[in-house]
């Protein structure tokens, strides 16, 4: 309860900052002269100065009406966020007269500010609103909706005070000898005060639109500048008249938990003003509900402003969850390329910042549905703290600054994955009913075509990963099926199919994914036995018992390469696989392992080992001394003939 009143608090006193920087305009420095730091008397703070009130006689005629000054806003709002209203006016703190009951006593500073109040209300609704409305009407120089967007719903707030609060409580006072309490008259009444959400919502931006019309517009500014001059307003700006209804709720609160801890324990009223005062606390929660509301699609608007305001993503209804930048790692660069992340609750936008930013700051590139996404962190060793996002739009694989970084993300992601999916669930319960006549359907393992695959990197490969025919940068180039995301050649894809994730259209997608998608058998190499080298690599490094990049050295690798994806694989474990790249599916060499020696390199690195046999000599060198002594250990296995299921074989998995 006290976080919540902690956090309403906070609320109104950001509110009150907006009118430090919205004051009228042309208040010269004199207007500050007359400060007004509310002191403690009798217990309660002073009531706010009122159009009772008469103007200082040393201000001359002609100087401008007096704005909220910067140590009352100061003091104002110090109060309301550090609970200074409260603790400074608890019962005994501030010595006062005690000439009657104090019950009775703070009854009667109730009715006062309220009359004081209604004076306030009366100014604004029936003299400034109607005044610039009437101007409005006649010369035409403002919108009579600017004016009612102004005053927001101040008219009904006045006739409820005037018409009946303000009555009620006099009422009960004038007969207090016969009914001594308040507590049923203001739970009464009580309900009505969440009328102020309305007010308090539209605040800021009424504060916007008066400094704004009172710059472009004379007759708009000549109006309220009479007004403010007269008597009535004492010599007060409409910026601070406006300002009291936002500080009432408060001020009853305050009033109304002073007048429950006078009140003696046998009290007939003290449940009453219990739950009064709980009434009155839930009105302001109600308006701090509608500024957390009025503060979320001010921030939702200008996110949307920096996207450029595209049609299929202004939703009032989003939420923004994330924000920030990321690094795109790409299948065709080596380097990273920046991107930005905005992740709402229904929706991940992935955008491109713009080198100039005029109007919009970001290009969104994808749009990635938030239900059927999925998130995992990727162990990349070229690419620390990256993550996969896989939708049905679209996968990317990215890269966080920090490993911090990157489980933020995750976690938001998944959050908002689950969030949805509970919400999908409770529908679909509700659409079930009891009996359960909704049955889901099975899903499939495969999903080519529902959702964005993975794509394999370039340099993943060197040859088609269905036909393993190497690649070339002339007669056979690389290419994306984008249904599986594998890297296969221009003859190997050269087939059409609809894919539902790319709004169904026709897309290159390779011969295997075709038959799947299409259902026709297209003649093709299937019956063929593979050969001895036909063994994928990266089937082998999921299943393997050690995989790993190690450079080859000497002649007797010959064209093969310096550096090679080496794989000894559980289902075959005394074979050693070299490929060329990690995703490649025939390996260019295998070496039986059963026999060899494993001996150590040339004196001078470490990290050198080499496999002899029968005038067979190669020469391996690991990119650390740890992964060195893994290898050989493996190797030595092997060459021995034991397998994984062997005791002592231990666990040499990468």
């Amino acid at each position: 309860m006290e976080g919540a009143r902690e956090e309403k608090l906070t609320s109104v006193s950001s509110l009150v900052t907006v009118f430090e920087n919205c004051r009228t305009p042309g208040a010269g420095p004199k207007a500050h002269q007359q400060e007004e730091v509310p002191h403690c008397s009798g217990g309660r703070p002073p009531p706010l100065p009122g159009p009772w009130e008469k103007p200082d006689m040393e201000v001359a005629p002609a100087a401008q009406p007096r704005t909220v000054s910067r140590r009352y806003l100061s003091s104002l709002k110090n109060k309301l966020s550090g609970g200074a209203w409260r603790k400074s006016c608890q019962p005994g703190t501030c010595p006062g007269p005690e000439t009657q009951e104090p019950e009775k006593r703070i009854v009667q500073e109730l009715l006062e500010t309220e009359q004081a109040y209604v004076a306030r209300l009366h100014l604004l609704d029936q003299v400034f609103f109607q005044e610039l409305l009437r101007e409005a009407r006649s010369s035409k120089a403002f919108p009579e909706d600017v004016v009612r967007l102004i005053f927001s719903n101040i008219s009904s707030i006045h006739q409820f005070h005037a018409q009946f609060f303000l009555p009620e409580l006099q009422r009960r006072l004038d007969d207090w000898a016969a009914t001594p309490r308040i507590g049923d008259v203001i739970q009464k009444l009580a309900p009505f005060l969440k009328m102020y959400s309305e007010y308090v919502k539209n605040f800021e931006r009424a504060a916007e639109l008066l400094a704004a019309w009172t710059d472009k517009s004379p007759p708009f500014q000549e109006v309220i500048t009479r007004i403010q001059s007269s008597e009535a307003s004492g010599n007060l700006s409409l910026q601070h008249h406006m300002l009291e209804p936002v500080q009432r709720i408060p001020r009853y609160e305050l009033l109304l938990r002073d007048y429950v801890q006078k009140l003696p324990a046998q009290a007939p009223d003290r449940a009453d003003a219990q739950k009064a005062l709980d009434m009155i606390f839930s009105a302001a929660q109600h308006s701090n509900a509608a500024i957390a509301e009025m503060e979320r699609l001010q921030d939702l608007w200008e996110v949307y402003q920096r996207l450029g305001l595209e049609d299929d993503i202004v939703d009032p209804s989003n939420a923004l969850l994330r924000e920030g930048p990321v690094l795109k790692i790409s299948f065709r660069r080596n380097d990273p390329m920046e991107r930005y992340l905005f992740l709402f609750n229904n929706m991940l936008l992935y955008c491109m910042p713009k080198v100039i930013q005029v109007g919009a700051h970001f290009q969104v590139r994808t749009r990635i549905d938030v239900a059927g996404m999925k998130v995992r962190a990727l162990t990349d060793p070229e690419f620390p703290h990256s993550f996969l996002v896989s939708g049905k739009q679209r996968t990317l694989e990215l890269q966080a600054r920090s490993q911090e970084e990157m489980i933020s993300w995750l976690q938001a992601c998944q959050a908002a994955i689950d969030q949805v999916e509970k919400r999908n669930e409770t529908f679909k319960a509700a659409v079930q009913g009891p009996e359960g006549g909704l049955q889901e359907p099975q899903l499939q393992s495969e999903e080519l075509g529902l959702r964005a695959p993975q794509w394999v990197r370039d340099k993943m490969v060197t040859m088609c990963m269905r036909c393993r025919e190497p690649f070339n940068a002339l007669t056979r180039r690389r290419h994306h099926c984008r249904a599986c995301g594998y890297v296969v050649c221009a003859r190997c894809s050269e087939y059409r199919a609809e894919l539902k994730y790319n709004a169904n259209r026709p897309s290159r997608v390779c011969l295997d994914c075709y038959a799947f998608l299409t259902g026709c058998v297209l003649p093709g190499d299937k019956d063929r036995r593979p050969g001895i080298l036909e063994k994928g690599s990266s089937a082998g490094s999921g299943q393997s018992l050690l995989c790993s990049f190690l450079q080859l050295s000497g002649d007797k690798w010959g064209r093969s390469g310096s550096r090679g994806w080496c794989v000894i694989p559980q289902d075959d474990p005394l074979v050693l696989y070299v490929y060329a790249a990690p995703q490649d599916t025939r390996a260019h060499t295998s070496i039986p392992l059963l026999g060899y020696q494993v001996t150590a390199g040339p004196q001078g690195d470490p990290r050198l080992f080499q496999l002899q046999q029968s005038g067979q000599l190669y020469t391996f060198k690991a990119d650390s001394e740890e992964l060195r002594d893994r290898w050989v250990k493996a190797m030595e296995r092997a060459a021995q003939g034991w397998g994984p299921g062997d005791p002592d074989a231990g666990d040499l998995c990468n």
